[in-house]
């Protein structure tokens, strides 16, 4: 049974708020996502792990989150704090992602639980907030000494430090963008106060240093404090905090883009994702041409240049040289899912902007292959490396234990999967994936249903009811991997002539009534896709689907992560030599020959005329996002030379 579509009057007028602040400079986005109250999950994968997420974030103790907040207030905790990273020096961040989560789920679903508790959190940091007195809040011990060190110029910051603080602008920056999405997705009014008087604590510190002291402090990772200032220009109206976001900017980082020159190699990732976040932002709010020529520039060259098969990027943490891939095969620390989150931001945002098909076929790529295969199904958990060493693993979260940077965005990721299934400009729609979905455009009285077995099926449905009949269009997207000429379109069962090519949207106008029905049918390809260095590695694609290998169970050391501070989330089994991986026999090979579909089993092959030995040639490729507990193959070399590896297989 489908649930009930419920729409509250604040989250609408919250949205509408929103989408009408004007921006300085720079038009309005041509194109808008809808907001997550207008579209609910139907029956199918996201659905599913939409609902394994909820039942994690269930599990966690508000009163545990809330601890640090207390404390540093010189408040009572009721509960004492989580431990892991939530008691060695990050105290807080967890609960700043949990208000992102609670809004997103809440905004999703309409729990009431989650609703509850989102008051709840908010109530008790802002009796955390009153007491300290200042606007000052966070759960960082020592914070607001720190702040009046930084007030007086005193300043020491290296890359995960600042002032001997484990990255505490980062720390903040997720209180902040928990409280902006309290606001602008749940309609917290209260998370608008206690985010406003944080932001003139900061700023009030900031108007009493340097621009190059605070371009000192941004040596240490910050996150994207340059978004959130930008966003609270928008709640506000106020140019001071525009002001603020630009000062927040990492130059070091923003000058190069503007130039299009990629100094990425070697750097933090995920330090760097969250700046172009921000970029954007502030071109978007201040029509600042250079911001978002930066922000255009650093996802070109992520995505083109330093982005693997499944959408994900880096090697424990760090970009790879763009010429070098070859740690991606011998570490096992391979994309972090917190930098697919943040390269997902912006390319919401850069969409919006260009309405390019090239940003929905990237959103897509990560959605299915990344951010879908980092929470194991059944009893949820989430992943912090997703390995592609061949024959190597991944390893869960536990909610009472885990409290990395990966499970805060994850709690995240999970409960916002319908916010790019649609878009909208003034009067048309834009069908951008293809997920059993409805959504509710209550401006234009639409409901547009979309079901579909995707990817296993090539096909999806989109019914309409309108309220009455009426002249728009239904733009529906053209993947890049749909073959020229093959997308075939029915409109009330009939077929239609498709004018458009891939990486365009097809343009549907007409007068549509209630009962109408469009088919869409996107053949699916098998095909390859090469490591960003050329070198002799490829992965097997079905679609935008990464087809994987389960090889064995066996060595699964730490598959449930303990508690381990720095060394839980890594899977640390034993190392299999690449010298005794499988490998592909490939010479020009006609895939569609060779692979051979496994009866009853969707999206699944045999390949045994590709891959040696013969104790390996009934290894199945599946959906990448299928596989877990079990060591797995994503990337395959190809018979040539082989890696030089020592003795350890490494």
């Amino acid at each position: 049974m489908l649930r009930k579509f419920v729409f509250y009057p604040i989250f609408f007028v919250a949205a509408i708020c929103w989408f009408l602040l004007p921006t300085k400079g720079l038009a309005q986005s041509a194109i808008q996502s809808f907001k997550l109250q207008d579209i609910r999950l139907l029956p199918g994968v996201f659905n599913d792990a939409q609902q394994t997420d909820l039942k994690y974030m269930l599990a966690l103790d508000p009163d545990r989150l809330l601890a640090p907040y207390l404390k540093e207030a010189g408040l009572k905790p009721l509960k004492p704090n989580y431990g892991n990273w939530e008691n060695t020096g990050l105290d807080g961040h967890i609960g700043g992602h949990y208000l992102s989560a609670l809004s997103l789920m809440y905004s999703a679903t309409q729990n009431t639980e989650t609703n509850r508790r989102l008051d709840y959190m908010l109530a008790q940091l802002k009796k955390c907030q009153d007491k300290i007195g200042s606007g000052y809040l966070g759960g960082m011990p020592g914070g607001i000494a720190m702040w009046k060190d930084i007030e007086a110029g005193k300043i020491v910051a290296d890359t995960f430090a600042l002032n001997k603080k484990w990255v505490p602008l980062y720390n903040l920056h997720k209180l902040l963008a928990g409280l902006r999405d309290a606001y602008l997705i749940a309609g917290k009014s209260q998370a608008k106060y206690i985010l406003l008087k944080l932001t003139d604590y900061i700023d009030g510190i900031s108007r009493k240093l340097t621009d190059a002291q605070i371009q000192t402090m941004l040596i240490s990772e910050h996150g994207g404090l340059n978004e959130v200032f930008a966003d609270v220009s928008v709640i506000t109206h106020q140019q001071k905090y525009l002001t603020l976001a630009r000062r927040f900017s990492d130059k070091q980082i923003l000058d190069p883009l503007i130039l299009k020159q990629d100094h990425l190699n070697g750097l933090h990732a995920n330090m760097q994702i969250p700046k172009a976040v921000g970029f954007q932002r502030i071109a978007e709010v201040g029509g600042d041409e250079n911001y978002g020529k930066a922000a255009a520039f650093f996802w070109e060259t992520v995505v083109n240049n330093r982005t693997v098969v499944i959408g994900g990027n880096s090697v424990n943490e760090h970009f790879n040289p763009t010429g070098d891939f070859s740690k991606l095969i011998t570490d096992v620390a391979g994309p972090e899912t917190c930098n697919s989150y943040n390269m997902l931001k912006l390319t919401r945002h850069l969409f919006e902007q260009q309405g390019e098909v090239k940003y929905m076929d990237f959103y897509e790529r990560v959605l299915y292959n990344h951010i879908l295969s980092s929470q194991h199904p059944v009893h949820g958990g989430f992943v912090y490396y997703t390995s592609m060493r061949p024959r190597h693993y991944r390893v869960y979260s536990q909610p009472q234990v885990n409290m990395w940077c990966c499970v805060g965005s994850g709690m995240e990721n999970h409960g916002k999967y319908g916010e790019m299934i649609y878009s909208h400009n003034e009067s048309d729609v834009y069908v951008n994936l293809f997920i059993p979905s409805r959504l509710k455009w209550a401006l234009q009285g639409l409901i547009l249903s979309q079901t579909t077995k995707f990817p296993d099926n090539e096909i999806t449905k989109i019914s309409i009811d309108a309220a009455r009949p009426k002249p728009f269009s239904i733009k529906i997207r053209y993947p890049n991997w749909v073959q020229p000429g093959t997308l075939a379109i029915k409109i009330n069962g009939k077929a239609i002539t498709v004018d458009a090519k891939p990486g365009s949207y097809v343009n549907l106008n007409r007068k549509w009534k209630k009962g109408d029905f469009i088919e869409v049918k996107m053949p699916m390809k098998i095909t390859t896709e090469a490591l960003p260095d050329s070198s002799h590695y490829i992965a097997f694609l079905h679609g935008p689907i990464v087809l994987a290998a389960k090889t064995d169970t066996t060595d699964l050391d730490n598959l449930i992560a303990d508690g381990d501070q720095f060394g839980g989330y890594r899977a640390r089994g034993k190392l299999y030599p690449l010298s005794d991986d499988p490998e592909l026999v490939m010479n020009n090979t006609d895939l569609s020959q060779v692979l051979k579909p496994v009866k009853g089993k969707p999206q699944t092959y045999l390949a045994p005329e590709l891959i040696a030995p013969d104790k390996f040639k009934k290894l199945e490729l599946i959906p990448f996002y299928k596989l877990h507990d079990a060591r797995y193959m994503i990337y395959w070399h190809q018979q040539s030379s082989k890696p030089q590896v020592n003795q350890k297989g490494e």
